[in-house]
């Protein structure tokens, strides 16, 4: 008996999400021994060891549901951004905050505007919601607000900034934002995804001044994935005011952080001493690879993230293929519609240079 069955026709627009190659299967693709992920711009540094000690005392509790809420999480996130409970929303990585915020306000007809390039999560819940993605191009490897401006219409809901820019690294200046944040209509909905804020600098302007000072429009994503190396985890979290986070929440599921993601979360936050040799690391990184780099004729952008955004002057799709033979795991220009730039996690100083060595053998080969 054949079945017919149509699914919504949104679904055709959506291209499937690209993750970095995953270290074992690099290893048994290529009969290598040693593999280096430098793509997904994770910590090298590893998990928080607080996050891992209180995961290890709750292991015996996982037969019970986890707090749907978040709650204790929430209260210590409250605590360390001077904000109430109701500010926050506790989700299953930042992913699924963006993806319940498509399902709460987009709709076909709407518009969603994101720079380009930037985070494809973006892309993913304008097309999964069937309304249009707007991407505007970035200049000088910055978000062209002015060019975003120009471009409102009755029709656009969302505008999303990731700030820093992923994959460029760029930050938004100050007093640019507040600006732009002032001339956005209090009806369309401005996101701040400031997943890599914490390499970004003690000048760096966070959106949460916005909801402190009374926006409703403003949210402000980040995620324990980066700097607190709990990727693995999946939890992110959400920063708006009451109404903006009131309704989102309507549309999460029930239980969507685990347990052991709510208690290494929350260890994490107090793990200074992590945090710091984090970005102690991360400043060194950069400082190594911009040298070489200039010293190369690479032009790359200032980055206030843990990767640089860099122009190699070859395909970046045979740069990384080249690269990943050597055990070297890079994100390619070409998947964000730049052919000759490549991203580059900042990792260890033996790894750092590893790479360089490495990125020259490929070119020269090349």
């Amino acid at each position: 008996m054949k079945i017919e069955w149509k699914g919504r026709e949104a679904i055709n627009n959506i291209k499937a999400y690209s993750p970095g190659k995953a270290i074992a299967e690099v290893k048994k693709e290529l009969g290598l021994d040693n593999v280096y992920k430098m793509a997904s711009n994770e910590n090298p540094l590893g998990p928080s060891p607080l996050a891992i000690e209180s995961i290890k005392n709750n292991m015996a509790n996982i037969h019970i549901y986890p707090d749907g809420s978040s709650l204790i999480l929430k209260k210590e996130l409250a605590i360390k951004n001077e904000i109430k409970v109701e500010n926050i929303i506790v989700g299953n990585g930042s992913d699924e905050i963006i993806k319940l915020l498509g399902e709460s306000f987009l709709e076909e007809g709407d518009t969603i505007i994101m720079g380009d390039p930037s985070f494809s999560e973006y892309d993913y819940i304008g097309n999964l919601m069937g309304a249009k993605v707007k991407k505007i191009p970035l200049v000088n490897f910055a978000f062209n607000l002015e060019d975003i401006l120009d471009n409102l219409d009755d029709s656009v809901k969302i505008i999303a900034l990731c700030n820093p820019n992923n994959p460029t690294g760029t930050v938004l200046g100050k007093e640019a934002l507040i600006d732009f944040i002032d001339r956005i209509p209090e009806n369309i909905i401005v996101v701040l995804d400031e997943a890599y804020k914490e390499y970004a600098g003690e000048n760096f302007f966070s959106g949460i001044n916005f909801v402190k000072e009374g926006k409703n429009n403003v949210l402000i994503l980040n995620t324990f994935s980066k700097i607190y190396g709990l990727a693995a985890l999946r939890v992110g979290y959400g920063i708006g005011s009451e109404p903006l986070i009131s309704w989102i929440t309507r549309a999460k599921e029930p239980f969507n952080v685990n347990v052991l993601a709510q208690v290494g979360a929350k260890a994490a936050l107090n793990d200074v001493d992590h945090v710091k040799q984090s970005i102690e690391l991360n400043l060194k990184g950069k400082e190594f690879l911009y040298k070489e780099f200039l010293a190369r004729g690479f032009a790359y952008s200032e980055s206030g993230a843990n990767f640089i955004w860099v122009d190699i002057k070859h395909d970046s799709k045979k740069v990384f293929e080249g690269l990943l033979k050597k055990g070297v795991v890079i994100r390619p220009g070409n998947v964000f519609g730049a052919n000759n730039h490549i991203r580059v996690t900042i990792d260890k100083p033996e790894i750092n240079k590893y790479f360089i060595d490495m990125l020259d053998e490929v070119i020269r080969e090349i």
